[in-house]
């Protein structure tokens, strides 16, 4: 089975810790076996390329990396500050996440 993650694929998060500490972007991809996140915009690395038919000039591409989740921080709705998340049971009786600052469900 697998783990409980806090963010999602879509959210809009804050990086908290790290070289790309301050910066907040889309998170793009989520990789749960590794307990980590691709963010968009956030810890761009460099990858060298040789010449091909997809890439005919070659060179050097920036990409984004893998970035822990630890050091992700979920961003309110409502205000845009960074804040924890928690689960309750909507009147449906299904699990949604919320944002703990403002109580806000989390789309």
């Amino acid at each position: 089975m697998q783990k409980k993650m806090n963010i999602k694929k879509g959210d809009t998060v804050l990086v908290i810790a790290g070289n790309s500490k301050g910066q907040q972007g889309r998170v793009l991809e989520v990789i749960r076996k590794k307990d980590r996140a691709i963010v968009e915009g956030v810890n761009m690395l460099s990858k060298h390329t040789k010449a091909d038919k997809n890439a005919p000039q070659g060179g050097i591409i920036k990409k984004e990396g893998p970035i822990h989740v630890s050091n992700l921080m979920h961003l309110d709705p409502t205000s845009g500050k960074p804040t924890r998340i928690g689960r309750r049971l909507d009147d449906k009786g299904k699990l949604v996440r919320y944002a703990k600052k403002s109580g806000e469900e989390i789309k």
